[in-house]
């Protein structure tokens, strides 16, 4: 019984794992769509949306289905339960990536308003720290989902630098610019929600670790 358990569990690892792999590549899909005005990229994020979707059900299934008929204890209860919080994170940051998607097609016919730097430099933070988050989560690494969590002033950081940039340089000295301009700051304000979702899930990967809250107690992170 208890090795038919652990298979399961290694089975619950790999489907997180190949779920953390799609967010991670929606988001690179999607800003690489911004990039290079790539019309069928942008549509082909939105379209994978759905079986994105069908994989956070399975993966909801088969936890509750866990704790239905092993009803595990401590440990093994904080991976399961952890395992759903982390799926549905997920989940939510491939619908950001979406909304990335879609306000690329409402911008890609029309001329650049400025070369991409910092989106993409937010991109990259983004997609490190989902990487980190869930190695931290299969390998139960403290110490890399307390960087995560220290990652997420990097991302805050450069979305206020692309909206100063987009406000004060373009939407104030040119109203005509805003069109655009407001489709680019949608874009890091996702990118830095996916962030926050990031870091939802280094929080949760501490938890499942130590059973610390650390959610709204950010002083409990220098505790070993």
């Amino acid at each position: 019984m208890e090795r038919h358990f652990d298979h399961e569990l290694n089975d619950l690892n790999n489907d997180i794992l190949r779920m953390g792999a799609f967010a991670e590549e929606a988001i690179y899909k999607s800003v690489e769509a911004l990039k290079a005005r790539d019309r069928e990229l942008a549509q082909a994020v939105i379209d994978q949306d759905t079986m994105i979707d069908q994989l956070e059900l399975i993966i909801d299934e088969k936890c509750i289905d866990l704790i239905a008929r092993y009803q595990p204890m401590a440990k093994d209860l904080r991976f399961i339960t952890t395992g759903m919080k982390i799926n549905n994170e997920l989940e939510r940051i491939a619908d950001i990536a979406v909304d990335i998607a879609q306000r690329t097609l409402e911008i890609v016919d029309k001329p650049l308003l400025k070369p991409l730097i910092d989106i993409p430099k937010l991109a990259q933070v983004a997609q490190k720290m989902i990487k980190g988050a869930i190695d931290a989560f299969v390998n139960n690494d403290m110490d890399l989902a307390r960087q995560v969590l220290m990652s997420d002033s990097e991302a805050d950081q450069l979305r206020n630098i692309i909206q100063k940039e987009l406000i004060e340089d373009y939407m104030v000295k040119d109203g005509s610019t805003a069109p655009r301009a407001v489709q680019l700051l949608l874009i890091a304000r996702f990118l830095e929600r996916i962030c926050d979702h990031t870091t939802n899930i280094a929080e949760d990967v501490i938890y499942m670790i130590q059973a610390k809250v650390v959610k709204h107690h950010p002083e409990r992170l220098q505790d070993k």
